[in-house]
C-alpha cells in the first residue's frame, strides 16, 4: 500500500526511514472546443493522470509513501489546455 499525504511531512504512527527523492507527475489535457471534456472535467482527469504518474514514479523508488505533496494547476486559455503538476517527497516507512 502506497500512502499519499499532501502538505504533510510526517505519517502518524508511522517513522519514516528513508528519504529516497523528489517525485513528479504532470498531465496536459485538452478542454473546449476539440473536445468532449468541459473545464472542470479536463481538471478532474488531469489530477487523476498526474497522480497516477506521481505514484508510478514513487513506486519506481520502492517508496511505501509520498510526503509534502504540492498540486499545481494551470489554466492555458488561449489552447484550451489544463497543466496538472503534482510534487511530493517518496519515502519508506515503517509498517
Amino acid at each position: 500500500m502506497l500512502y499519499l499525504l499532501l502538505l504533510v511531512n510526517s505519517i502518524e504512527n508511522h517513522k519514516i526511514i528513508d528519504y529516497l527523492g523528489i517525485v513528479t507527475g504532470v498531465s496536459l489535457t485538452v478542454y473546449g472546443i476539440f473536445s468532449s471534456n468541459n473545464l472542470p472535467k479536463a481538471v478532474d482527469k488531469a489530477k487523476e493522470i498526474a497522480f497516477k504518474k506521481l505514484i508510478n514514479n514513487a513506486n519506481n523508488l520502492k517508496a511505501n509513501a509520498i510526503v509534502g505533496i504540492k498540486i499545481d494547476v494551470e489554466i492555458l486559455d488561449q489552447f484550451y489546455k489544463v497543466c496538472v503538476s503534482v510534487t511530493g517527497t517518496a519515502v519508506k516507512v515503517m509498517v
